[in-house]
């Protein structure tokens, strides 16, 4: 019976957790850090779980690995369902491991910025975890909501004249892709009378051609939406000060943010669209090509143009977006399951690379040591009170050979966001290039014009971070920076998932290959979402059967 509810745990427990933090007193704080951390332990244990489950089929209803739970046991579409397959179990495991260091390093003391640090952080995971399960279009705006309400409060933490103007643009921005979002799905609700994604799946092929028009412009004002979320050009001019001025921490879990608007858009352009799509087969491939090369464009000559390691992190996050969308276009204009499996790689990566770049932002520019000049930082870019910040004691012990360790945790990044070897940047890369200059179907000039930009973003990523490494380990006088434990833990924590990533690189791209079939098997998720049967219809002895399992 456990096994059977363990998908609603990874929005369960963080909502539980965020909510009894609640109840703390802000002077409370370890308190709420340990249940913070063993909140999001918990859900890496259960996502791993659902990872195994995806690859082997699921103990409730099975379409060929593929997981369904009906909230409220209502049977699709008319009922609430959440769906678990290999992108989602993924998707739930990459964002649990994200969340343990940021979450660690908020510890050593961003936490104390301002109130309910922790609980906004868990009701961020809320919405990550809801939006990666959901199957239905109407919740995953509701998960939109709430992750984008966790990101405004987590956004403006340690306020600061800077922070809450760039928040400002941050909120306008995303309630105008709110707007549009409930615009579009008004429109699709409106013309097939379903918000159920199977259910729109099963219909799409089928459509009276007089609708098909209207379904075309629900979907594409939803996809803008989604493509705002993601930093798609024109529409990423919020983000990089948006990113740059966050917290550290914050700063790292946006990294995946924009990958939800990414997921969003695969989820939904490879249900409807895709080769069962009927006369919509392929609806915005081409769209999706063009914009994705002109963000890569735009995030690559955005490097070479920061002065800052912030903005250039911020702009990394834009390449990686922009090279995911415009593969998705590819696979959608029938470029096959291989380029899609290797940036399904190239994405686990690319998050977790920019994560831990976020992380060494400040560390790397503090000049005075301590906690007290990472908050100092605060104060004067954004107008701190600096007599606060002089009775923040450090937490934890500094580690030693302080710059060796900064400048070969940043040399590491820098690897795998330029896409060199051995790091997951250049395996994704040469797995997306391969298939990508082999497929016929595709427009030749197109294809290796992706490529050359992939190409171009590595050396620009490469020149622009040298530079900032140079500047930062060679020809600076400043003092030692004193580095907490709290702070660099978490960064090396990620580039050694990083380094098993590599190492395992075989068994990763396998999975994401059986990925990239699961998104192409449409009639699978389909058939399972109609199939699963109410608990209420089961007959008994399979529900005791059920029961007994552990």
């Amino acid at each position: 019976m456990i096994g059977e509810h363990l998908i609603i745990a990874p929005i369960l427990i963080p909502f539980v957790a965020g909510a009894l933090m609640l109840l703390y007193d802000d002077r409370q704080r370890q308190a709420k850090f340990w249940l913070s951390l063993i909140s999001v332990a918990a859900q890496l244990l259960i996502a791993v779980e659902l990872v195994v489950r995806a690859k082997t089929g699921g103990d409730i209803s099975d379409a060929e690995g593929i997981s369904f739970y009906l909230l409220g046991d209502w049977s699709a579409p008319y009922g609430i369902v959440l769906v678990l397959d290999r992108l989602a179990a993924m998707m739930l495991v990459l964002t649990a491991l994200l969340a343990i260091p940021s979450l660690v390093y908020s510890g050593a003391g961003w936490a104390r910025q301002g109130p309910h640090y922790y609980s906004l952080f868990q009701f961020l995971l809320v919405g990550l975890n809801g939006a990666f399960l959901t199957g239905d279009i109407f919740n995953l705006f509701v998960f939109f909501e709430i992750l984008l309400a966790a990101s405004y409060g987590l956004l403006l933490h340690g306020s600061g004249q800077l922070r809450v103007r760039a928040g400002l643009h941050y909120i306008a921005i995303n309630l105008a892709a709110s707007l549009l979002f409930l615009i579009g799905v008004s429109l699709i609700y409106g013309v097939t009378g379903t918000l159920n994604m199977a259910h729109l799946a099963n219909l799409v092929s089928s459509m009276p051609g007089e609708d098909r028009p209207l379904l075309h412009a629900g979907v594409a004002i939803l996809a803008v939406a989604f493509l705002v979320k993601a930093g798609i050009w024109p529409l990423n001019f919020w983000l990089p000060t948006a990113y740059m001025a966050a917290a550290a921490p914050v700063g790292a879990m946006f990294a995946i943010m924009t990958k939800v608007g990414v997921y969003a858009i695969l989820r939904l352009a490879m249900l409807l669209f895709g080769e069962t799509g009927g006369a919509s087969a392929g609806f915005g491939a081409s769209i999706l090509i063009v914009l994705g090369m002109i963000t890569v464009l735009f995030g690559l000559l955005g490097i070479l143009a920061s002065q800052g390691l912030g903005r250039m992190a911020a702009h990394s996050v834009l390449i990686s977006s922009g090279t995911v969308l415009g593969i998705t276009g590819f696979a959608l204009a029938g470029g096959g399951q291989a380029m899609l499996a290797g940036t399904l790689y190239y994405m686990v990566g690319s998050v977790l690379a920019t994560g831990a770049l976020f992380l060494l932002i400040e560390p790397m520019n503090r000049e005075d040591g301590g906690i007290a000049a990472m908050l100092a930082l605060t104060a004067d870019a954004y107008g701190v009170d600096d007599s606060d910040l002089d009775e923040v004691p450090d937490v934890g012990l500094a580690i030693p050979a302080t710059m060796t360790v900064l400048s070969i945790c940043f040399a590491l990044c820098v690897l795998m966001l330029a896409g060199l070897p051995p790091l997951p940047g250049f395996i994704g890369k040469i797995a997306m290039i391969q298939p990508l200059i082999t497929q016929s179907a595709l427009p030749a000039g197109l294809a290796w014009a992706f490529v050359a930009l992939l190409i171009l973003s590595g050396f620009a990523t490469l020149i622009g971070m040298a530079r900032i490494g140079i500047q930062t380990f060679w020809a600076n006088d400043i003092p030692l920076p004193r580095v907490l434990a709290l702070e660099i833990a978490p960064v090396i924590a990620l580039l050694v998932i990083l380094s098993l990533i590599s190492f395992r690189a075989e068994a990763m791209l396998r999975y994401t290959t059986g990925t990239a079939h699961a998104l192409h098997d449409t009639a699978a998720y389909a058939y399972g979402v109609f199939a699963t049967p109410r608990a209420a219809d089961r007959p008994e002895d399979e529900t005791d059967a059920g029961e007994d399992q552990p």
